[in-house]
């Protein structure tokens, strides 16, 4: 068994205090402050005596009195470890405020963000891909570093589709491919925000973007968010009340997290209110590849008298959400250099082979089969959520039925007490993402209960659990 540890401590050989008690306080002082963790290994004591210098039976004396004070547990064959029970000062601090963050709970069911299943991902023709870039000839040529916008071919592509799909007219200079979504959007709040700026979001809205402007010290200003969108009444507020305005953040073709659309009337207002006052739309189009109407609507960024706009998207959820591939479009050719600028220094330039392999799977039809049998896939799980939603918790919700994308917005019809329903959820080892993570201030009052890469069997044991966690946590 491998046990990388070793203290780092001189023992006095002219103290009053005897030698093993010397590497019993070293080794306790570890254990308290977390540089010896809970149930990791020690070394043998011949190794602890050569590491001290002194004979293997002061060690043995000193791991003995550990062992009888409980710092320690030995497991027959395996050797010595620090026991899972001891108090440490970590332990004794405050507990940080709960965040999004639910993965290392060890839960059964999780109602998270909308994620899709990666069990139908392409993965078996992209890794064909991957072995057939490698096979071309003049590989090497593939190795080294190309522009920090990502691959021209794969950009090029990208814009033939943005322009094709989404009814863009975007050029090759006007994009750049980022490792995500979230990369674009840290690149976008660092280009573009100053700590004087301001930057309308949407609320309920996406935490995420949020912390990315906030990070560039740029303050927030709430829109709220009702059946047609985001309000523009609220948008005239503030555009009344503040002069520093730099952009709106929004997530018009599914709102997030509410999945609702943005109306017509409102689209036209907004894009209005951009031109007039100068405030660039940021337009997340997170999902847009999954939609289950017959068209999907298309981005603001796509009308031809908006002045200003940048428009994020991605491929992550097209093909598997842990390839990291993102993309920022904007007519703000000064912004996407200062944009490559930054992304050159942070990260030199993307994942040129897998832009490849994703191109490839573009070229050969791959991608356009995947997202018709994956929105098939979707739009059925999405009427089964539907139904089984309808038949266990109609009674103590409301609901929005999504368009598109692989979540329901669920809203409480009376007042939750949450920390009740999130213990009972607990127990049952069901998570959701807390309502508090939608919000800018207090508990929020809705959650996102995603469909896509959860079984049949698993979703409706999670709502007849949510709706007993209803029952007993409604005020």
């Amino acid at each position: 068994m491998l046990r990388p540890w070793n203290i780092e401590m001189q023992l006095d050989n002219n103290s009053a205090q005897p030698l093993y008690l010397q590497i019993v306080d070293a080794i306790v002082a570890d254990i308290q402050s977390g540089r010896l963790q809970k149930g990791m290994a020690l070394p043998g004591s011949r190794k602890l005596a050569q590491d001290f210098n002194v004979n293997r039976n002061t060690v043995v004396e000193a791991l003995n009195v550990l062992l009888a004070e409980g710092y320690l547990i030995s497991k027959e064959r395996k050797g010595t470890f620090v026991s899972e029970e001891v108090e440490t000062l970590i332990d004794q601090l405050t507990p940080v405020e709960e965040t999004e963050v639910i993965e290392e709970e060890n839960y059964r069911i999780r109602f998270e963000d909308g994620h899709p299943d990666s069990k139908i991902a392409p993965v078996k023709e992209l890794a064909r891909a991957y072995r057939q870039i490698f096979n071309r000839k003049a590989k090497w040529q593939r190795m080294g570093y190309v522009s920090e916008y990502g691959d021209l071919a794969f950009r090029k592509a990208m814009i033939q589709m943005l322009n094709q799909q989404r009814g863009m007219n975007a050029l090759l200079d006007e994009i750049c491919i980022t490792r995500g979504s979230q990369m674009a959007m840290y690149l976008i709040a660092q280009c573009l925000l100053d700590k004087t700026d301001c930057v309308m979001v949407e609320v309920p809205g996406y935490r995420a973007a949020w912390a990315a402007f906030e990070h560039a010290g740029a303050q927030l200003l709430p829109v709220n968010v009702d059946k047609e969108g985001l309000c523009i009444e609220d948008v005239k507020k503030h555009l009344a009340q503040s002069k520093n305005i730099k952009a709106i953040y929004t997530t018009p073709h599914h709102q997030y997290p509410t999945t609702v659309s943005l109306s017509l009337k409102r689209r036209k207002e907004l894009v209005e209110l951009s031109n007039q006052y100068g405030f660039i739309i940021i337009e997340d189009d997170y999902d847009n590849e999954f939609h289950y109407a017959q068209k999907p609507i298309l981005p603001l960024s796509s009308l031809p008298y908006l002045k200003q706009y940048i428009y994020i998207g991605t491929m992550s959820k097209v093909v598997a959400p842990a390839l990291r591939i993102g993309f920022v479009v904007t007519n703000n050719k000064a912004l996407l250099r200062r944009i490559g600028d930054l992304r050159k220094i942070i990260d030199v330039q993307g994942d040129v082979i897998m832009e490849q392999a994703i191109l490839q799977l573009i070229e050969d039809g791959t991608i356009k089969r995947h997202l018709k049998r994956a929105t098939s896939f979707y739009k059925k799980k999405r009427n089964v959520a539907v139904e089984l939603v309808e038949k266990y918790l109609a009674e103590w919700v409301t609901y929005t039925i999504p368009q598109g994308g692989m979540a329901l917005w669920i809203a409480p019809k009376q007042a939750i007490r949450w920390d009740v329903f999130n213990a009972l959820l607990k127990k049952e080892q069901i998570a959701i993402l807390p309502p508090q993570r939608y919000v800018l201030e207090g508990n929020g009052n809705g959650f996102r209960l995603s469909f896509g890469a959860m079984s049949e069997e698993l979703l409706e044991e999670g709502l007849r659990a949510l709706a007993k966690a209803f029952q007993l946590a409604t005020v």
